[in-house]
């Protein structure tokens, strides 16, 4: 869907929470919580007691990479920004100009053959699109070794509404935990970045479980607002166990991150159960399709365009999607990856019906 409002340039976050004043942490954010069209205002800190004993909450393990290379081709800078690693070792990538500002724009030009210099000696040769009928990311071939580059060398995609570099640490989650192999996500998922050790403390404390499940994020396409392509997953039999008994129960399922709703909705069968599952998914979450799994998603606020917006109408309806953002824009909420957060719960009813096996 495509909301018809404009989000102002000073609603965008652009430096993290715990830097916007003294005293503040990563939860000093404010909390937009809707039920249908029914909206209401908190700050983050109060999540504990927004949910309940027997929730669930889904949340995703991937690190961020540092996945910003500066680079050459011929005599021009450039910089790389490495989404996601094959299963041929093949990297697919994003050949970006950088705009003087610190951050960059899309470069246009690019074909197969074409070549990029890095530091370390690693050289990426151009070999196809990843998607037919666009070109903005490539599968290259790469020579030397790319997680090295990326811990010697890279930093973390940074776009142009944010102030600042800021170091990797900013951009990993609570929940990160690191990989053997170097996977991890080439942007935050950042869902998950409110949330401190105190706060899920106080969650466990109150009754409310997490089910870890990973996803490797690739690079969003910032400009154009494509669909998400094909990411790496896992759900893990324990988290499926979980997620089952909270469904079974009078619990709900509440994604962190619509990284979370992709995983987990990829991983239940015809029958509405979730079973542990791994790999690669193509699944794009629509309406038209439905959500089988999630109840509930708590989610940054995402620009008008964004293809993450279809995801939000399958789990709450457009109407209501569309009236919690222009709550948002009313109570100046903050956009993007560093801002404001919004939990989507359903509406109280005595008997909530679940979409099962029907929707597609």
């Amino acid at each position: 869907m495509t909301l018809a409002l404009r989000v102002p340039e000073e609603l965008s976050a652009r430096v993290p929470a715990e830097q916007r004043g003294p005293g503040r942490d990563r939860s000093s954010v404010r909390l937009l919580v809707s039920r249908g069209t029914e909206v209401a205002h908190h700050r983050f800190a109060e999540l504990p007691r927004v949910l309940r004993a027997g929730d669930l909450l889904v949340v995703n393990t991937s690190p961020t990479l540092a996945a910003a290379v500066d680079g050459t081709t011929g005599d021009a800078r450039v910089v790389v920004h490495f989404s996601t690693r094959g299963d041929d070792g093949r990297w697919a990538v994003e050949l970006r100009d950088p705009d003087g500002r610190g951050t960059t724009r899309p470069r246009t030009g690019v074909h197969a053959g074409s070549v990029v210099s890095l530091p370390g000696c690693v050289h990426l040769v151009w070999e196809e699109p990843v998607a037919a009928g666009s070109e903005r990311l490539w599968w290259v071939r790469a020579t030397g070794d790319v997680s090295a580059l990326l811990r010697r060398y890279g930093r973390p995609i940074r776009y142009a509404y944010t102030e600042r570099d800021q170091p990797l640490s900013a951009y990993q989650t609570v929940f990160a935990l690191p990989y053997a192999d170097g996977a991890g996500s080439a942007e935050m998922p950042s869902a998950a970045r409110p949330f401190t050790d105190r706060i899920v403390a106080e969650l466990v404390s109150r009754g409310v479980q997490f089910a870890p499940i990973t996803l490797h994020t690739g690079v969003a396409s910032a400009e154009s607002h494509e669909p998400p392509y094909k990411e790496r997953f896992e759900v893990p039999e324990v988290s499926a166990r979980l997620i089952n008994a909270a469904r079974a129960g009078d619990g709900r399922v509440i994604a962190v991150g619509t990284t979370a709703v992709r995983a987990v909705e990829s991983a239940v069968g015809a029958d509405g159960v979730v079973r542990a599952a791994g790999g690669w998914t193509e699944l794009v979450v629509t309406p038209e399709r439905g959500v089988r799994v999630v109840d509930g998603l708590l989610t940054g606020l995402h620009e008008p365009e964004a293809s993450h917006l279809l995801m939000l109408e399958a789990v709450a309806g457009g109407a209501a999607v569309s009236r919690t953002y222009e709550e948002a824009l009313r109570g100046r909420y903050l956009w993007h990856e560093f801002g404001d957060v919004h939990l989507i719960l359903p509406e109280e009813t005595p008997h909530a019906e679940r979409c099962t096996g029907n929707c597609a």
